[in-house]
């Protein structure tokens, strides 16, 4: 019995009951620990994408059982204390050392453990578009220079304007804070703006449309890239 089986404990067939197993290829690595950072603006599906990516058998290989696998935000808003406050995205003034040693506390993490996937619903990239809308700007080559040899990538999660309605429709069923959907414009600006963030970015990036909001059909979409760029984990 290994870790994961001992510290789970709990079955967990019937999730994968009736997936294929994908055959063994010369670009498979040693081991599935690939490191996906999903990014765009609201209502972009992102965390769905995120915990589905974090169940499929060709990105973190079959489960039978439940274990830790990581998922981690930006957003978590742990700077201040009350909900929906401030955090690595939209840290004021003042808090900006904060936010930078929690990248580099991240950073010398993943180093630690680069044997491991990591999946991240929002990262760096949303910090620059959220900070430069309100006229700051950060330079986070730095960051950049230390995830790449980890192998990590970026998703760009987008949608048709048109969907944007839609989705709107959907998320109000759910939400705790609905007046921050007010306005679609502003996730339509929004997401030119990450697509321009993303162009300058270092890493190996793929844009995603979510727009028909089929999760089965993106996350094989998001394997198959990650299969052809050799971004499902390290060969060293």
């Amino acid at each position: 019995m290994n870790f994961e089986e001992w510290h789970s404990g709990y079955p967990r067939a019937e999730l994968h009951a009736k997936v294929e197993i994908v055959p063994m290829s010369k670009k498979l690595p040693p081991k599935l620990c690939p490191k996906i950072i999903l990014e765009g603006t609201r209502l972009t599906r992102k965390t769905d994408i995120a915990f589905a990516l974090n169940e499929h058998p060709r990105i973190v290989g079959p489960r039978k059982y439940l274990y830790h696998s990581p998922i981690i935000s930006a957003e978590w808003c742990g700077f201040t204390n009350f909900p929906w406050g401030r955090g690595l995205v939209n840290f004021e003034p003042h808090e900006e050392e904060m936010a930078m040693e929690t990248y580099r506390t991240w950073a010398r993490l993943f180093e630690l453990l680069k044997y491991y996937s990591w999946i991240i619903d929002r990262f760096y990239i949303s910090t620059i578009v959220y900070q430069s809308l309100q006229g700051r700007h950060h330079d986070f080559r730095w960051l950049e220079q230390r995830l790449l040899p980890l192998g990590f990538c970026l998703l760009l999660c987008t949608r048709t304007t048109e969907s944007f309605r839609k989705a709107r429709e959907e998320r109000l069923k759910v939400s705790g804070q609905p007046k921050q959907y007010d306005d679609l414009d502003q996730f339509v600006n929004e997401q030119e703006e990450f697509r321009k963030a993303i162009s300058k970015s270092a890493l190996p990036n793929f844009e995603v449309d979510v727009s028909d909001d089929n999760s089965d059909s993106l996350c094989d979409k998001i394997a198959d890239w990650l299969l052809e760029n050799e971004l499902l984990g390290l060969n060293t």
